[in-house]
């Protein structure tokens, strides 16, 4: 994407102050050193998947043990984990109740293609978070992922609507996706989103690209009488969080309900919204609902919840011998450790009394931002999403996710994440997101405070 260099920075003082921190980080992980250069031996960019080479620094921090919302490296350097997995361990880690429901489990076998009872419970509760909305979703079918969620979802819009086109939001995330990798260029067509490889076919062929928050685009996208879904999350959050505005999400359940196109709302990040996701939260209606990465605990869960109407046309348009075969499954999907570790996240850990003291500390987080931003008068702005926080280099919160890339910058991102793993705090490596768990504390997020406060002030060469 383009990035726009932040106002009132010296690159010159940017790059030096880059060169010392790399410079304090080699210093203090000799042990995590070796390690990187032992995994490029036999995985390119010495990392299990190349997305991790994005990680602050000359090579990764390896982790060796994690616990709460803290995690120690090779070193032996004990951190505050504010990414925690990017949502994936936002239980915190290797939580209790889930340790030892997978423990129990293990024991009893990992997988068979077998339903156990955990799986109904799941589904039950699952339900009673997400569907108290007019259409009721509480039809749940149970993945690995939520990109194998969200691609069996649009198949089961296409399938159900004769539609072949989905819409999407500019600069959104739903995973590995193939219709999502689509964004709209300087004349408004669809092309593919800058570092895509290897699409299949060119985006436009399937997908539709809307702003977030404009809903006259999506009156439009919508008139051709084609699109099968509108697959959105209810805030944008890869791109830095760009939250809907007034009205905006009740305008496109209206339009989708009105064009005869699903509303897939995917939660995957969005449950930091607390219990129900933004769902809940904000009394949406979608058709669908995706949700993933967080409900395991850590243990690989996805799932997606259908409308009562919508899961019984399903089951009346499929034959029973053709059920396996229409690209919808996998054969570890609904497996029992994934089941028994998902049962016991959602009753035991990632409960309302827990959300209720995430939120007060991103709260605290957020405020500690801002004191920062006041102090030095650099002109960014940070926005919170129930347990979710980030800062961006932008001077107002965006409204839609092109102005959000457009305020982007990788370099003052990267010496910022840098900074901050210096002073023992994680943040996720793709934006400046901070997330917090049930076993977060007030001095994990003070610590990330005291250092975005000794950085900001630095790059004005105070």
């Amino acid at each position: 994407m383009t990035t726009t260099p932040a106002p009132a920075v010296d690159r010159d003082l940017l790059a030096r102050l880059h060169a010392a921190e790399t410079q304090r980080f080699v210093d203090a992980h000799p042990a995590c050193a070796r390690l990187a250069e032992a995994g490029r031996a036999h995985m390119p960019y010495g990392v299990p998947m190349s997305w991790m080479a994005k990680w602050p620094g000359p090579f990764a921090v390896h982790v060796q043990e994690a616990s709460g919302a803290r995690f120690t490296c090779a070193d032996g350097i004990e951190h505050a984990d504010l990414c925690l997995g990017d949502t994936g361990a936002m239980s915190g880690h290797a939580p209790a109740a889930t340790v030892a429901a997978v423990t129990a489990q293990a024991s009893r076998g990992l997988t068979s293609m077998l339903p156990t009872a955990d799986a109904a419970v799941v589904a039950a509760e699952l339900s009673s978070r997400f569907g108290a909305g007019p259409s009721r979703v509480d039809r749940w079918q149970f993945t690995l992922t939520a990109t194998d969620a969200n691609r069996h979802v649009l198949r089961y819009a296409r399938h159900l609507t004769g539609r072949p086109r989905v819409v999407v939001m500019d600069f959104c995330y739903h995973g590995s996706v193939d219709e999502a990798f689509a964004t709209l260029d300087t004349h408004g067509g669809v092309v593919p989103r800058r570092g895509t490889i290897g699409a299949p076919v060119p985006p436009d062929l399937t997908t539709r690209v809307v702003p977030f928050n404009d809903v006259d685009a999506l009156r439009a996208a919508l008139a051709h009488g084609d699109v099968a879904a509108v697959l959105l999350e209810p805030a944008l959050t890869n791109i830095g969080i760009v939250l809907p505005e007034p009205g905006y999400l009740d305008a496109v359940r209206a339009l989708t309900r009105e064009h005869g196109t699903w509303m897939v709302v995917d939660e995957t990040h969005t449950l930091c919204a607390g219990p129900g996701g933004c769902t809940d939260a904000w009394g949406l209606d979608p058709d669908v609902v995706v949700v993933g990465k967080t409900i395991g605990g850590g243990v690989p869960c996805a799932a997606f919840g259908l409308t009562l109407e919508l899961a019984d046309a399903v089951q009346r348009s499929i034959e029973l011998e053709d059920i396996d075969v229409g690209g919808v499954g996998g054969t570890l999907a609904g497996n029992a450790l994934s089941m028994a570790a998902t049962r016991a996240t959602l009753t035991e850990v990632l409960t309302p009394a827990a959300f209720a003291h995430m939120e007060d500390l991103a709260v605290r987080w957020t405020g500690g931002v801002q004191d920062a931003l006041d102090a030095t008068g650099l002109p960014w702005h940070v926005t919170r999403l129930g347990a979710r926080a980030e800062y961006a280099f932008g001077g107002r919160a965006p409204r839609d996710g092109a102005e959000a890339a457009a305020a982007d910058d990788f370099a003052l991102q990267q010496y910022l994440h840098l900074q901050a793993l210096t002073h023992g705090v994680l943040l996720t490596p793709f934006h400046n997101m901070a997330l917090m768990s049930p076993a977060t504390t007030q001095a994990d997020v003070d610590r990330h405070s005291e250092a975005f406060a000794q950085a900001t002030a630095a790059l004005l060469g105070r």
